[in-house]
């Protein structure tokens, strides 16, 4: 277990159990609806992004944060980094990295006890990997996993994507 606390502010962009995808427009500062998910298929947590960051894909670095609180497309929230997911996209024979990050929010109750990525459990991290496995096929983009990595080296990969 890891003696390391990062704490960073999230800003959410589509809550937990949505059908609808959401995002940032950066002209009006508004939430853009982006997408309709197929019938059946929900946000598994809150999907946000780490303000201040820039990842391969242009985009500020992806957040997944996990709790009971029912938040709202622009709400932030300060969330305690448990670790990241290591990520390749491939879209039109181009892979780049678009790693995803993993945070509990410090107000949450029920997830307090979790303080590593291992700590959610097998079938939640199963459930987030073939979620986004097809979220990403539905825009013709393949999506892998490549390994799992503890807050430590996730919050070193952080800092080096703040702009």
């Amino acid at each position: 277990m890891s003696n390391y606390m990062h704490l960073i502010d999230i800003i959410i962009e589509t809550p937990k159990g949505q059908t609808e995808k959401f995002n940032l427009d950066l002209k009006s500062g508004g939430f853009k609806l982006k997408k309709m998910l197929p019938a059946g298929m929900v946000f598994p947590c809150d999907f946000g992004f780490i303000p201040g960051t820039i990842g391969e894909d242009g985009d500020p670095l992806d957040a997944l944060v996990f709790s009971e609180i029912k938040s709202f497309p622009g709400c932030i929230m300060e969330c305690r980094l448990l670790g990241a997911f290591v990520c390749e996209q491939k879209q039109k024979q181009k892979k780049i990295r678009n790693d995803r990050y993993l945070f509990v929010p410090t107000q949450s109750r029920q997830f307090a006890t979790i303080k590593t990525i291992n700590e959610l459990g097998l079938k939640m991290m199963d459930e987030i990997k073939s979620f986004f496995k097809q979220y990403n096929q539905l825009e013709g983009k393949e999506f892998n996993v490549l390994k799992q990595i503890n807050d430590k080296n996730a919050f070193t990969l952080i800092k080096k994507s703040y702009e």
